[in-house]
C-alpha cells in the first residue's frame, strides 16, 4: 500500500485551530500571527514576517473568548509560496499549570469537534 507523500505519524495529535496570536521576541519586537494548528506540545502559526528557526519567543493566543501566553521556540519555517506569508512550527517551552489548563481545554474541545471517539479523549490520551 502506497502512503501519501507527506504522511506523518505524530505522538501528539494536531488539531485545526484558528485563533489570533501575537509573537514577542526577546528584544521586544512583536509580530501579529494566526494560529492554524494546535497540539499539546506546540502549534503552527502564520506571520507576515519570517522568524528564524531556533528563535525563542513568547506567544499569546486568543480565540476570542480565552487567551494564553506561553514560551516557545521556532523549530521549522517555510514561505507561503510567494504570498508573503511565512508558516512556522513552534514548540512550547516549559508551561505552568494555568498554561497547561488553557491548552488542555482547547484540545478537549477540539477533540470533541472531530466527531471521532467523541467524549473518549482524556488528558493523557491527548498529551500522549
Amino acid at each position: 500500500m502506497v502512503q501519501a507523500p507527506y504522511a506523518v505519524k505524530r505522538a501528539n495529535p494536531r488539531f485545526s485551530f484558528f485563533a489570533d496570536a501575537e509573537v514577542t521576541l526577546r528584544d521586544g519586537t512583536r509580530a501579529v500571527a494566526q494560529l492554524a494548528e494546535l497540539s499539546s506540545r506546540g502549534c503552527y502559526i502564520d506571520t507576515l514576517e519570517p522568524i528564524p528557526v531556533h528563535t525563542k519567543l513568547r506567544l499569546k493566543i486568543c480565540d476570542g473568548t480565552n487567551s494564553c501566553e506561553l514560551p516557545g521556540k521556532v523549530i521549522y519555517m517555510h514561505s507561503g509560496g510567494g504570498l508573503g506569508i511565512f508558516g512556522m512550527g513552534v514548540l512550547f517551552g516549559d508551561l505552568g499549570a494555568e498554561q497547561h489548563s488553557a491548552i488542555d481545554a482547547w484540545l478537549h474541545r477540539l477533540a470533541g469537534q472531530t466527531g471521532k471517539n467523541s467524549g473518549k479523549h482524556s488528558f493523557t490520551q491527548i498529551r500522549g
